[in-house]
């Protein structure tokens, strides 16, 4: 099992405060003291968790995030795509999910933009737009652009993107994560043809949203 490398400092920190209390309250008092360090110590793991996802021969856009899958809906995208219809695919995650992000499909990045806000619940509509979010604008190598946004939630206060424009990404490739549970919105073309439905459960890498329509 791989470790997200945005985990290692979490998890440090919370292993040698473990250690720490352990030594320095001795053996006769430390194992009731170092269970909360403890037990922070193994969720980190847990939470900054990276498993090897097999990517599906099936042709569509696979799923960027592990969750459920809150929202399908058609809405205009302003920011990249110069207000054009897209199918919005809003997936959560919960502090449970895996929380690495992966590439919908193959491209090249054409943009990456980091926006400032709040940090309302994820699971809101309006939370695309109010909450700090980091939008990748891709350009497929078949289809459409689309775009996929990372946006901050109550609990998670940081999205990562590791990659820039001019960056050549594969399909179900690692591009970045959110800490802390939070959301995720990918904007695929109008007219796909939807494989998953509010409610479903979707795996990174792995579950297949959408075909384009013929």
């Amino acid at each position: 099992m791989k470790i997200a490398p945005e985990g290692v400092p979490f998890i440090g920190f919370f292993f040698v405060l473990t250690a720490v209390v352990f030594f320095a309250l001795g053996t006769k008092h430390s194992i009731y003291w170092t269970v909360i360090p403890l037990i922070l110590t193994l969720f980190m793991v847990y939470f900054f968790r990276d498993p090897e996802r097999v990517v599906p021969a099936e042709p569509g856009y696979i799923s960027p995030a592990d969750g459920k899958v809150l929202f399908t809906e058609h809405e205009e995208e302003p920011q990249f795509l110069d207000g054009r219809r897209v199918m919005k695919v809003s997936i959560f995650m919960s502090p449970m999910n895996v929380h690495v992000n992966r590439v919908p499909c193959d491209g090249e990045v054409v943009d990456v933009k980091h926006k400032p806000g709040s940090f309302m619940a994820a699971y809101r509509k309006e939370a695309s737009w109010k909450n700090e979010n980091t939008a990748l604008h891709l350009k497929c190598d078949e289809g459409p652009d689309i775009v996929v946004r990372q946006v901050a939630g109550f609990v998670a206060r940081r999205t990562v993107c590791r990659v820039g424009p001019g960056d050549r990404l594969k399909r179900g490739e690692r591009y970045g994560l959110i800490k802390f549970s939070s959301r995720l919105d990918v904007y695929l073309p109008e007219d796909v043809a939807l494989k998953v439905a509010p409610g479903d459960r979707v795996y990174a890498g792995e579950t297949v949203l959408a075909v384009r329509a013929e």
